[in-house]
């Protein structure tokens, strides 16, 4: 197992506290392999083996677990008799309120709980309600372009940072397509097999959607439009051009169904001038760039809106709320807020002339605030300072600690 520090030194600062540790994010991004890697740690510091459940509830293996009754039972049974018990429950969704079961064992045990899930369901509700101020979440992601470069060292030769990103933009970041060296056809045959297990599991079984293909057929107008601003309404419009009708309440549907699985993320519009967030004309993007390859098939013209993608899921991985701005009627690509922190981002492929240039570095020489700004991009540039904007190449700002 490669380490994954980004997050185990996150979760590990909250062992032995009285709050459930959650972990979610799409099927097969690390989770699992995660929760494995706290086991250890945790072992590290003298917990004995009898003190460790681990239960995977994908697995046949715990099939007739499936109620809560059913896991309390089970669990009660075998807690350790001497000593504090650490309980690793992975794709706990497949139990029916599991909420309950974790609460009350937190109430009446002692117990340490780690969990992990593969649906935003995990954040619903019913789960504020059975656990309000008794867990902490973590959103785990495929591997970041540190990580990937990680992986790729330990079981292959890498390139230079900036040739191996063009690499990193075509195979994703999934943990599994880098464990040994795969063509992109092999990566894209996994990377389909992650999407069809998800789309088919947690979306059509668990909402029991019967238009599988009204479905499909959105996730390709998705897929197809990441980086731009689009509307239930304009998906609406491009079905019905297609002689297919669909509603617009039914296309946001399917569309918060998608985030649930963590294919889709949402990036709202914020207005610089007013200060606030919009309600229309959101973007979405990516859990990975993979998907869009292994559904759509690769293409060059797609390599731009891709760049974007990587640089919002960075941000996100570094614990920043992300928006587009808008600026007048201009757009900043990203604004990112962590606490009293903001920065200000402008992604490009190249600027092939100076109008170009001034485009892109004039957005945000508009925004009268010292916050940081950046333009990204992945051509070759002379210097790296615009009047007080900092450029750099993206893959420089990826493995970058200063932001």
């Amino acid at each position: 197992m490669i380490n994954r520090p980004i997050y185990i030194d996150k979760i590990m600062a909250y062992v032995n506290t009285p709050f459930v540790k959650i972990l979610t994010g799409i099927r097969r991004c690390g989770k699992s392999t995660i929760l494995r890697m706290l086991m250890e740690e945790i072992k590290k510091r003298g917990v004995r083996d009898d003190q460790i459940l681990h239960y995977s509830f994908d697995s046949l293996e715990y099939e007739d677990i499936k109620t809560a009754k059913a896991l309390f039972t089970h669990l009660k049974q075998h807690l350790c008799s001497e000593g504090r018990t650490y309980l690793f429950l992975d794709e706990i969704q497949e139990v029916k309120s599991w909420e309950k079961v974790v609460n009350s064992l937190m109430a009446d045990y002692d117990v340490d709980i780690y969990v992990t899930g593969s649906n935003s369901r995990m954040m619903s509700s019913e789960i504020s309600t059975y656990l309000t101020g008794r867990y902490i979440a973590f959103r785990i992601f495929p591997l970041s372009f540190s990580e990937y470069m990680l992986f790729r060292k330990e079981y292959t030769e890498i390139l230079d940072p900036r040739t191996e990103l063009a690499n990193y933009l075509r195979l994703g970041g999934f943990p599994a397509v880098h464990l040994q060296k795969y063509t992109s056809s092999e990566v894209y045959t996994i990377v389909k097999d992650i999407y069809n297990s998800t789309i088919f599991t947690d979306i059509v079984r668990h909402n029991q959607i019967r238009k599988v293909d009204q479905l499909e057929r959105i996730v390709k107008f998705a897929f197809d439009n990441v980086g731009r601003t689009f509307s239930a309404a304009s998906i609406s419009k491009y079905l019905k051009s297609e002689n297919r009708s669909i509603d617009n309440e039914t296309v946001y549907n399917y569309l918060s169904k998608l985030e649930s699985a963590y294919i889709l993320h949402r990036c709202s519009r914020f207005d610089v001038q007013g200060k606030e967030i919009l309600k229309t004309q959101e973007k979405f993007y990516l859990a990975d760039p993979a998907l869009r390859y292994s559904v759509l098939g690769y293409s060059p013209d797609s390599v731009s809106a891709m760049l974007e993608n990587v640089i919002y899921l960075e941000l996100l991985r570094r614990g920043y709320e992300v928006y587009v701005g808008k600026l007048d009627n201009t757009e900043i690509d990203f604004i990112a807020v962590k606490q009293e922190n903001k920065v200000y981002i402008q992604v490009a492929q190249e600027i092939g002339s100076p109008e170009t240039e001034r485009r892109e570095y004039g957005r945000l020489l508009d925004i009268r605030d010292n916050y940081p700004k950046y333009v990204l991009r992945t051509d070759v540039f002379a210097g790296g300072n615009y009047e007080g904007i900092k450029t750099m190449h993206i893959a420089d700002f990826l493995l970058s600690n200063e932001y």
